[in-house]
């Protein structure tokens, strides 16, 4: 006899890139282990419940509780409901959120191999994953010795982030900020206005300023000028973790983990962050050489020729400015366009090992391992749809 299928509904938003990866994950876990009746309604964030829930009878719920009017409407409700919001506005509930820490983290290392001294963070206290990445960015820095200004823009009543007050607002902090600076902006709309005011404010991007964002919306951020890096969050993972808690407390087990944090992927690197602020020509040209050429299998004896020094003094200065050795810079740029070839296409691990330029499959799968915790295999299966 056939079992009739679970409903479930998605309270999801479909406005943005982290939002549909979301949704993507879930369905991921659909075609894996289990088929559902879906029950999606066209959203944006911080949209009102819609009005069908009040009197559907459906068996579990994955919603992203950031109102409390959301959170008002899912309170009657006696089903198992998963969590994927960072808000927190019904805490007795399971949850599945996006590791902001580690986020965080990534974009204070990414900053500070660029060599800049002067840091910045460009907040909307709207949200709690906001806040919770301000906090995490502002002790990272401060572990290494740095301050941060941090700037709140928080968005309009009507849902807009460029409103005049705060395109206002944004130009006078920007004007004030030390230079050369980088800035983490909390998600990428805050990183696009970031870009929109410098290029107002005849600011060079990223010279003078360097901005990094976070979900990685690849329209988003190609259209920006210049592009926008941005720190790429696994919302697939998210949403398909989310997804098989749901499963299991609607068969009527109990999951080992009902709150779990995913870490992010790595970072997309565009041009508002492609620079070295440093005024140490030396190791600005070292680092240079190093982008340029790290996949075509050059070492740091290839690295002391380009620049013409000895090996103490280029790996000296270099560490002071940078916080890495040239070797490590070498990896770094390495493991970079691994992931993004994994990510962006289907070429055999052999092929991607040789356009990275590692000589070795074997030595790539393990230098891989070491910084994601995965190998090459199982992250491609991770970022790429089924």
């Amino acid at each position: 006899m056939i079992q009739p299928r679970k409903e479930v509904a998605l309270l999801i938003e479909t406005s943005n890139e982290y939002a549909r990866g979301l949704l993507d994950g879930v369905v991921r876990y659909m075609e894996e282990y289990q088929r559902w009746s879906i029950f999606l309604p066209e959203q944006g964030r911080g949209a009102t419940p819609p009005k069908w829930l009040k009197q559907w009878n459906g068996d579990g719920i994955i919603a992203r509780v950031e109102t409390p009017e959301i959170a008002a409407a899912l309170k009657p409700l006696n089903i198992p409901i998963v969590d994927v919001s960072a808000a927190r506005l019904m805490p007795e509930l399971p949850w599945v959120e996006t590791d902001d820490k580690a986020i965080s983290q990534m974009a204070v290392e990414h900053l500070l191999q660029r060599g800049f001294a002067h840091f910045a963070f460009c907040g909307d206290s709207t949200f709690a994953w906001s806040k919770l990445r301000e906090k995490f960015f502002v002790e990272a820095l401060a572990a290494h010795g740095h301050g941060c200004h941090v700037l709140d823009l928080p968005t309009g009543e009507d849902g807009k982030n460029s409103t005049p007050k705060n395109v206002q607002k944004l130009d006078r902090w920007i004007e004030r900020l030390p230079q050369p600076i980088g800035i983490m902006a909390c998600f990428d709309i805050r990183g696009q206005l970031l870009l929109e005011a410098c290029r107002e404010l005849e600011i060079d991007v990223p010279r003078q300023v360097a901005v990094i964002g976070v979900d990685n919306d690849r329209l988003l951020c190609d259209l920006c000028s210049p592009p926008l890096s941005s720190v790429i969050p696994d919302s697939r993972r998210t949403g398909f973790e989310a997804a098989k808690l749901l499963d299991q407390m609607m068969k009527g087990q109990t999951p080992k983990e009902m709150k779990k944090l995913i870490p992010p992927l790595g970072i997309a690197t565009r041009r508002s962050t492609d620079v070295l602020a440093t005024e140490d020509p030396l190791v600005g040209m070292a680092m240079q050489f190093i982008r340029e050429h790290a996949c075509d299998g050059i070492n740091v004896g290839d690295v002391l020729k380009a620049v013409d020094s000895t090996r103490r003094i280029l790996e000296y200065r270099f560490k002071q400015i940078t916080g890495q050795t040239p070797h490590e810079a070498i990896v770094h740029q390495r493991l970079d366009k691994v992931r993004q070839l994994l990510h962006d296409t289907d070429l055999s691990i052999g092929d991607i090992a040789d356009r990275a330029g590692f000589e070795h499959v074997e030595y790539m799968s393990a230098t891989f391992r070491k910084k994601t915790g995965l190998s090459p295999t199982a992250y491609r299966r991770k970022v790429q749809p089924n």
